[in-house]
Parts: structure tokens; sequence; C-alpha cells
């Protein structure tokens, strides 16, 4: 591990500024997430076609986040700084995509959209777990990826009760007309496209960025690095150079996000069909369904905010690999239970579980990986990883969706069980992986106590 130098700690409002554009991008991704299956089924898609159809959100992150981190790392300008520029580039597209997508009128357009969208909410998001890294120390860096974790918790709540907002608030209408998507999602999504802009804003304009030590050194090793062919070179080249931990980490994550993107796919259909009792994605029943997916989605992302805070504490008190052990056990555990339930309030339930899993998942394996980094590598790293986020969702938006069809009778909610287990398998090779930052902070502190002691004698 590369010693970083000297970071001054921040202020709590310092920390809430710059992970505040978090709130913002969780609102473009938790629409996405709660209201994507649910716009291909009103425009005709069938639920064996739908994690098919969902492989443009894996894809894009596979070839924009390591890209955009390479080039970020590469980045610097007296105002804008290293990371801000593509903070601020991302959140224009994303609100153009956002405004867009409940305006597809055919199959089709709706899956060009979601590409459109996500690669410009990757854009925004990839640089942001950088940031913490290139401005906190280790001691605070748990800390901001907690807050991150908050932020994007409570964008997460808003952004996926927006359609029941509108159905039982504000009278807007829920069903489809004409095979149109339901107005309720349509205004979700306008009021998400502004929020999004306006969160990211926030951060770009009251956070500053510390300039490189070596600004001269910093210019012509970026004049090195310039070149597509250079950049492809240094982001394949990494995964033969990725730390130990990195390593380790990448395997709890492929099982992670099976779990995760199996639960984003199949939610919504499997609700419908076991407690809403309908499979007609026209119908007001399937519609009232998606309402209530939002609702559970609401849950999770609630509980995410709150257990966010909890986390470094209880990191603290045992391990950041045995509280992400414990977090995942209890998200697919839950995960898993939803097979069992009939009731749409029971299934609040498991998504308290899930959204314990949830704030670690974000949390965690940053803050581990952070303290394993080169300094000067951080955005390059943060990027090469997200292959180990959205290589495990490509894999399973290719083969799930033949599971359902050919081996659980196209009954989604199996599909569930499945992302449930491999959740579980993620928390248990958690155990496997070496936290360095950790053990070396240990070691420190115990020296120093030994020493103290010494002393006094």
């Amino acid at each position: 591990m590369q010693v970083s130098a000297y970071k001054p700690r921040l202020s709590f409002w310092q920390l809430w500024n710059m992970s505040f554009g978090f709130f913002g991008i969780q609102f473009g991704f938790a629409l996405q997430n709660t209201n994507t299956s649910r716009i291909f089924s009103t425009l005709g898609a069938n639920p064996d076609e739908l994690a098919l159809f969902w492989l443009a959100a894996p894809i894009t992150g596979l070839l924009v986040q390591p890209v955009i981190g390479y080039l970020s790392d590469n980045t610097w300008h007296p105002f804008w700084g290293r990371r801000r520029p593509f903070f601020f580039i991302g959140a224009v597209l994303a609100s153009i995509a956002m405004f867009l997508m409940p305006n597809s009128s055919v199959l089709w357009m709706a899956i060009a959209v979601l590409w459109m969208m996500d690669s410009a909410i990757n854009i925004s998001m990839e640089p942001f777990r950088a940031f913490v890294g290139d401005k906190l120390d280790v001691s605070q860096q748990t800390a901001g990826f907690a807050m991150q974790t908050f932020f994007i918790g409570c964008g997460g709540v808003i952004a996926s009760l927006l359609p029941t907002i509108f159905t039982d608030y504000l009278g807007v209408s829920n069903v489809p007309v004409n095979g149109a998507i339901p107005d309720t999602v349509r205004y979700s999504f306008y009021f998400g496209g502004a929020i999004f802009a306006l969160s990211v804003m926030w951060t770009v304009f009251t956070s500053k960025e510390i300039p490189p030590a070596d600004l001269e050194k910093f210019q012509q090793e970026r004049k090195n690095n310039q070149g597509i062919g250079k950049a492809v070179g240094e982001i394949l080249g990494g995964f033969l150079r990725m730390p130990k931990t990195m390593v380790q980490l990448a395997l709890v994550q492929f099982f992670t996000w099976v779990a995760l993107f199996a639960m984003w796919v199949y939610t919504t259909p499997s609700i419908a069909q076991t407690v809403f009792h309908s499979s007609d994605a026209q119908s007001a029943a399937f519609q009232e369904g998606g309402n209530w997916v939002g609702i559970m989605f609401a849950v999770y992302g609630g509980v995410s905010a709150l257990a966010a805070f909890l986390l470094p504490v209880l990191a603290k008190m045992t391990s950041r690999k045995f509280v992400h052990m414990l977090c995942l056990v209890i998200g697919g555990v839950s995960l898993m239970s939803i097979f069992l339930i009939s009731s749409k309030q029971m299934l609040l339930l498991p998504m308290v579980g899930v959204g314990i899993a949830w704030a670690s998942v974000l949390t965690m394996p940053y803050a581990i990986l952070a303290g394993a980094l080169p300094a000067n590598r951080m955005g390059y790293y943060m990027g090469l990883f997200n292959f180990f986020v959205v290589i495990p969702q490509i894999i399973a938006g290719v083969v799930l969706g033949a599971i359902l069809k050919h081996f659980f009778d196209n009954q989604s909610v199996k599909v569930l069980m499945l992302g449930g287990a491999c959740m579980i398998l993620a928390g248990l090779l958690t155990l496997l992986v070496k936290d360095e930052a950790a053990e070396e902070a240990s070691a420190t502190s115990s020296m120093d106590k030994t020493a103290a002691n010494a002393a006094a004698v």
C-alpha cells in the first residue's frame, strides 16, 4: 500500500457537501431500478426477456466507469479540479435521458434510452468513489463512504416512493392508456431528472479539490498517458497488477451483484404475480404492484441510510470484513424469505434486511479497497473495480431468463430465492478478504500502546 500525503480532517458539513451529489445520482438509479422492468413490461416485454433487456445497465458500466476513472486520474483544471468536470457532464446528460425515458413509445426506444441514461449516470457516479480517496485521510474514509451511503439511501427512498405519491396524494393516473407509460411514472422521472442535476451541481460548486503535490510532474505524466490506445492498454493491463485485496473482494462482489441484479429485475413481476395476482402489465393490478415495489425499495433505501452511520461504529468494534459478512448474510436470508410471503405489508419486513446489506455493499468494499490502493491511481482502480460489479450482472442478464423459463416455470419469485443464496455465499467469502489498511492501523496502534507503556515504566 502506498502511503498518501497528509490530508486535513474535514468537518461534518464538508463531508456533507462533497457527498450530496449522490442524493441526486440515486434518484436516477432508484427510478431506473424500480421502474425499468415495469416500463419494459408495459411496452410488451415478456418476463423471460427482462434480464436480457436490462443488459444495457451493466454493459455501460463496464465500458464507461474504467474509462472515466482513467480520464479523471489524468485530469486537472485550476477551477474544475479533477473529478468535478465528470460530475457536471454526467449530470447534464443523465437529466436529459431521464426526461426521455418515460416518453418511450415502443420497447426498442426504452432500451436505447436505458443505454444513454445508465452511461450518463455512470459518468457522474464513478469519480465520486475516487473523490473520497482523494480528499480524505484513511481515518475518515469509512465515514466518507458512509456519508455517500446515507445520501444514496435518502435519494432511494424518495425516488422509489414518487409513483405512489403521485397516485395517492396528487391524484395522477397510474393506469397505462393505449399502451403508454402511466403518468405517475412519467412525472416521477421528470422530477428525478431535476433533482439529479441540482444535487450534483451542489457538490460541484461547494467542494474544492486538492491539486497534485507536484503539478509539473503530473502534467508530464498526463502527456505520457494520452491516447485511446494507451488508456485501453492501461485499463486491461490493470487486471495483472491488481492488489491482493482487490482480487479477494472481486469474488465477494461477483455473488453480491448477481443477487442485486436478480432483485432489481424480477421483484416487480414477482410481486405482481404472487401478491397482486396479475401477470398482465396493462392491468391496474400489475401497475399497483409496481407502485408497491417502489414502497418496498423505499424501505430498503431508508434502512440503508440509517444503517450507514452504524456501520463505522460496528466496524471499529469488530472489523470491516466481519460487518460486511454479517450484513450480506442478513440480506440474503431476507431476500430468500420473499418466497414465503403472500401479504403485501409483510413484504416490507425482508426489505429491512436487504437495506442492511445494501448499506454495507455501498460502504465496506470501497472502504477496504481504498486502503489498499496507491493514492495517484485511485480513480483508475475504483473504475477497474467496477468490472466486478458489472460482469456478474452481465452474466446474470444472459442466463437468468433461461433459468426462469426452463427451470423455474416462469415463477419470478424463485429467481429472488436464487439471488438470496448468492448473497449469503458472498457474505461467507468476505471472511477470506485481507483488510490491509485496518490491519496496519491495528498494528501501529498496538506499537504505540506498547511504547507508551514502556515510557510509563
